[in-house]
């Protein structure tokens, strides 16, 4: 049996983020934890009663708008997955497959930054998987 999702309490959250106006500031290669939401099918949600995950700045477009990838902690094996080690202490793949933008109004918080050659192993893995 699939799991049930929360949509009805993720759109009353959403539509509290829309409303909001923080003041955060972020830049390529930061970790933040991100509101991604419950969202359709095989797409990945957030979790917790933040519906939040972690997610690495892949690129800022604005002070409003970032493109960025998420992260999972369990260990998936396989082409869609890149290992990142240790991010704010426990094990971290990005989920190459699941790259979104998002608007500031999703950053929580934020906890860790990727270096800078890990950061472009990270982009030209996803540029492969993704776009040849």
């Amino acid at each position: 049996m699939p799991h049930k999702k929360d949509f009805d309490t993720w759109n009353k959250e959403k539509k509290r983020l829309n409303e909001s106006t923080p003041k955060v500031f972020f830049h390529d290669r930061e970790v933040w934890w991100c509101k991604l939401g419950i969202n359709v099918g095989f797409e990945q949600d957030g979790k917790s009663e933040q519906f939040s995950r972690p997610v690495v700045i892949l690129k800022t477009y604005s002070i409003n708008a970032a493109l960025v990838v998420p992260l999972t902690s369990k260990d998936k094996k396989g082409t869609y997955y890149f290992d990142l080690g240790k991010i704010g202490g426990r094990d971290a793949k990005a989920v190459l497959s699941q790259v979104r933008f998002i608007d500031k109004r999703r950053l929580l918080k934020k906890f860790d930054v990727v270096n800078k050659e890990l950061f472009e192993k990270l982009q030209s893995a996803i540029i492969q998987i993704n776009f040849t």
